[in-house]
């Protein structure tokens, strides 16, 4: 543990910064998504360390014992399902376990793989996220008296919108259908985090042509296109 880590971990939380004293490991590819979470955190007094994968994340845990653990469900090398269920059942467990997705009927899931509680995506408003953490840390350790809550959304940087596009429009070419599969419910989430609702749509119109067991190169040429165009947009960083 760095003087940091230390520093943090040994305060005390207050009413302005509820969260103080809390260290949470968030499993997440997008890094949108991420960024939200990361200035959410930040506003609320928490340490955050990142893990993109379940290798990744298997990886975290192995060497350090965070306070909170935020789960994906959709992540590149599996379902963040089965982190959730591997955590609940550890002796000892952690205290707060959360899952997250942009899809609200994996709630159910979610909770019977052992999870605490679900955050729906997009994960921006900092009151929730604060409470659906506070709801499940011990009276001694919450915040003494009353506190203010704050009903701020925030606002990634776009270069991470930037980063998520760029990362998914090389797979955007494949042919097999676990990589679409990862693709459909990646952007997706993208869209709902970012507000892109133009996205979004053409998300979704790739999920119909699938499920409807069509041909799914025009879908996958509209969204590509889409993708690209808001790459272009943006220009060189």
């Amino acid at each position: 543990m760095d003087k940091l880590d230390h520093f943090a971990l040994t305060r005390a939380p207050t009413a302005r910064r509820p969260l103080l004293g809390l260290t949470i490991l968030l499993v997440e590819d997008s890094r949108f998504a991420s960024e939200a979470v990361r200035l959410m955190c930040l506003r609320s007094g928490a340490r955050i360390r990142r893990a993109d994968s379940l290798e990744t994340a298997r990886k975290h845990l192995g060497i350090y014992r965070p306070t909170v653990l935020l789960v994906d469900v959709g992540l590149p090398d599996g379902s963040g399902l089965a982190l959730i269920q591997s955590a609940a059942e550890a002796a000892p467990r952690l205290d707060v376990i959360l899952g997250t997705s942009g899809d609200a009927d994996l709630r159910a899931d979610v909770m019977q793989a052992g999870a605490d509680g679900f955050l729906e995506k997009p994960v921006d408003s900092l009151a929730v996220f604060q409470a659906a953490i506070l709801a499940h840390i011990p009276k001694d350790q919450q915040p003494p008296g009353p506190r203010i809550v704050a009903d701020d959304t925030v606002n990634p940087d776009p270069i991470a919108f930037q980063d998520d596009l760029n990362h998914i429009v090389r797979m955007l070419d494949a042919e097999d259908a676990v990589t679409l599969d990862y693709v459909t419910q990646f952007l997706g989430g993208v869209a709902r985090s970012a507000h892109d609702d133009d996205l979004g749509q053409a998300v979704t119109n790739l999920a119909a042509i699938r499920d409807a067991g069509c041909n799914p190169d025009q879908g996958v040429a509209a969204l590509s296109e889409l993708v690209q165009s808001r790459i272009a947009a943006a220009g060189p960083i």
